[in-house]
Formats: C-alpha cells, sequence, structure tokens
C-alpha cells in the first residue's frame, strides 16, 4: 500500500520574486522564496492569524506545495495577507 507522503507528493513551490516580511518586534526582514518559507511564518509567527486573507494564503500555499496551483498564486495571496497584517515591505 502506498504512503500518503508519495500519493500526494509535497514540493517546495519557488516564487519569481521573493517577498519581504517584517517579523517580530525588533522588525526583522525575512524574504520569503518559497511555498514551505510562507507556511512555516504563516502557521508559526503571524501577527493576527485568523483573517480571511491569512486563511486564503495558508490554503493558496498549501495548494501550491501540492501542485495544485501556479506558486505565484499562492504568493500573490500571501503578498495581500502581509499587506492586511501591516508586515509587507513594500
Amino acid at each position: 500500500m502506498a504512503s500518503a507522503q508519495s500519493r500526494f507528493p509535497m514540493q517546495t513551490a519557488w516564487f519569481s520574486k521573493p517577498v519581504a516580511v517584517s517579523v517580530g518586534v525588533a522588525g526583522s526582514i525575512y524574504y520569503l522564496s518559497n511555498t514551505q518559507q510562507a507556511i512555516e511564518l504563516l502557521t508559526t509567527h503571524w501577527r493576527d492569524p485568523g483573517s480571511p486573507k491569512h486563511q486564503t494564503a495558508l490554503r493558496a500555499c498549501r495548494r501550491a506545495t501540492s501542485g495544485d496551483v501556479a506558486p505565484d498564486i499562492a504568493r500573490s495571496a500571501l503578498v495581500e495577507a502581509a499587506r492586511e497584517a501591516h508586515i509587507l515591505v513594500e
């Protein structure tokens, strides 16, 4: 029997351009280059999780990681969520 991992291969989906975000009390700037990095930020270090844009970004990044959507669709959703959370560095 095939494992879930082999039936649903996860991949790192790379963005065409990194997304710069300011994280933490000190405002350290992180450059997110792929969906794995974005998912890590969205699930563990997000300032105000749970908003519709946050949930959309998380869902889009997970779908890009599984190959269901293009990485830059996830990138666009991440940018919108980061803008809403006031952490996007533009």
